[in-house]
């Protein structure tokens, strides 16, 4: 158990629905990634896809570059780089640059790729990624670390007496992060490597909830065999949300967007089937009910946030999954809800105010006495000024 604050951040895929201008799509991502920034949110993570048509990022680090010109707080992310897509020595490269340019506010997510249809498009066996993924990410992390040549015969790549010219800026390299769904690969990885890990199948549909104990197990047993501690400041959490003033406003924001995402993009686009039997009016309702979306208010949230760090056993970071499901206004709403009413009641923030404020209402009656007594004494002539 950790007893660190958690930190609180947002994660992009983006979703955009099919139909929408792209341009404008990618000009309100980096909206809300300044729009966090100016709340305090302490990270956003912007992943890479190249087919599906509802994620349209398909260079992180690129975008990244560009937000960090209009934020100055939040660090930023890849969430995440898919590995077998690239060589090794150049996502080291490009990483290391971002690094450079931004002055170290870059975190580095690494994943197997975020769709089938993107590995299939490559002529890339899906069944092999994440062999492909954990093989890349060794040399990347010797890239980093090691300023000696070295060449290597992988599996699927090559390198010929190789070594970066620009050194990571922050030392020994960005924090990294790698993703984990269901299975214990991404955890063992994490555990193995020393990687942060971006746990996004925290909501389940079916109902049944996830075994957190279990999936971080596996990070301290892999950590454990490569000679590590498996550190759970570094396990973020990713939900999906959306807060309101009021439960019932929370529902009505996205009761057609939320409806419209699981079936024309989870169902329809992906081809998994929608977790909830519906109809469309209901889904919301169902999805929460379920406890798969937090769809609500600050309050309901936080006790979300409470039953996840029992559950776990402590972990590092919630990052709310963006979603285009409400209008833009209700979606930069809910950001600031939970910046105002969120983040300091779980991070502690409040403590000293809600303490001082409690000491002066216990003393709030002998403060009166002892202000109206001043005020009379004062209105009395002092003994110099008698005749």
């Amino acid at each position: 158990m950790t007893d660190d604050p958690i930190g609180f951040g947002v994660f992009l895929a983006p979703f955009h629905e099919v139909g929408e201008n792209p341009t404008l799509c990618l000009e309100r991502d980096l909206e809300i990634i300044a729009h966090c920034d100016r709340l305090g949110f302490q990270e956003a993570w912007v992943g890479e896809h190249h087919s599906t048509g509802w994620e349209t990022i398909a260079s992180p680090e690129l975008f990244l570059a560009f937000a960090a010109e209009r934020t100055r707080h939040i660090r930023l992310g890849t969430g995440a780089i898919s590995l077998p897509y690239h060589h090794p020595l150049m996502v080291a490269d490009r990483v290391v640059m971002l690094d450079h340019l931004t002055r170290g506010r870059i975190n580095v997510g690494f994943g197997p790729g975020g769709h089938v249809t993107d590995a299939v498009m490559l002529g890339l066996d899906p069944a092999r990624l994440r062999d492909m993924m954990a093989e890349s990410l060794d040399v990347i992390l010797r890239l980093w670390t090691d300023p000696s040549a070295f060449s290597c015969e992988g599996s699927w790549f090559r390198l010929v007496d190789a070594v970066l010219q620009l050194r990571p800026y922050q030392r020994p390299h960005p924090p990294i992060a790698v993703t984990s769904l269901e299975s214990p690969a991404g955890m063992r990885l994490a555990g193995r490597t020393g990687a942060g890990v971006l746990q996004l199948a925290v909501a389940k549909g079916t109902g049944a909830p996830m075994d957190f104990r279990a999936q971080w197990a596996h990070a301290e047993e892999a950590a454990a065999e490569a000679g590590r501690v498996a550190d759970r400041r570094g396990w973020r959490l990713v939900i999906p949300a959306h807060i309101a003033e009021t439960r019932a406003r929370a529902v009505a924001d996205i009761r057609e967007g939320g409806a419209r995402h699981l079936l024309e993009y989870v169902e329809a686009t992906t081809g998994r089937p929608c977790p909830v039997p519906g109809p469309p009016d209901q889904i919301v309702e169902q999805m929460a009910d379920r406890g798969a979306w937090v769809v609500g208010t600050p309050d309901d949230l936080v006790a979300v946030i409470d039953g996840m760090r029992e559950a776990t056993g402590g972990f590092g970071g919630l990052l709310l999954w963006g979603h285009e499901w409400a209008a833009p206004e209700a979606v930069r709403r809910s950001y600031e809800l939970v910046a105002r009413h969120v983040m300091p009641r779980v991070r502690g923030d409040l403590d000293g105010i809600i303490a001082s404020q409690a000491i002066a209402r216990q003393k709030a009656g002998d403060v009166h006495r002892l202000r109206t007594e001043a005020t009379c004494a004062a209105a009395q002539p002092s003994p110099s000024s008698r005749p």
